[in-house]
């Protein structure tokens, strides 16, 4: 058997309220390593027929990942000793609206490109191993990077729910 080499876990729960056209509350309650609850506000704009009082979900999903790549590297660097004076990340999200015979359209994810300016005296090879390694930290890109399962139950009614 072997042996289990986990450090720590991480785990999130999640409730949406919908509080307006197309405005939802989500209450993102931290359990593990820390505790914390905090509630964003998510709507869309004209384009879907949302009010635009707060950010897209797209907008938060980027935003967790550009946040998380810079803080692994932040993190990373500190723990290896690697001084960085200076830090930007950019990324290019590209998703497509393809037709779909059932629902009025299917997202389609089509890539991601980031681009990352670091200034630092540290060699070049111990800069590509820091983000190297804040990519394989960073648990949004990690998550992006491979195939994941996806659950969904529906409660209807009150009703009990159903895996669907």
């Amino acid at each position: 058997m072997m042996a289990d080499n986990r450090l720590f876990e991480v785990v999130f729960e999640s409730e949406g309220v919908c509080v307006g056209k197309l405005r939802n509350e989500v209450t993102n309650t931290a359990h593990a390593p820390f505790q914390v609850t905090r509630m964003l506000p998510t709507d869309e704009g004209p384009f879907q027929g949302g009010d635009d009082t707060s950010p897209t979900p797209l907008e938060f999903f980027l935003t967790g990942l550009v946040g998380c790549l810079m803080t692994q590297i932040r993190v990373f660097a500190k723990r290896g000793r690697i001084d960085v004076r200076a830090l930007t990340v950019n990324c290019r999200a590209h998703w497509e609206a393809v037709s779909d015979p059932e629902v009025p359209y299917a997202a389609r994810p089509v890539g991601f490109a980031i681009d990352i300016a670091l200034e630092s005296d540290a060699p070049e090879e111990r800069v590509r191993a820091l983000v190297d390694g804040a990519r394989r930290g960073c648990f949004v890109e990690a998550t992006l990077a491979q195939p994941n399962d996806i659950t969904h139950t529906l409660r209807l009614n009150a009703g009990d729910p159903v895996a669907i």
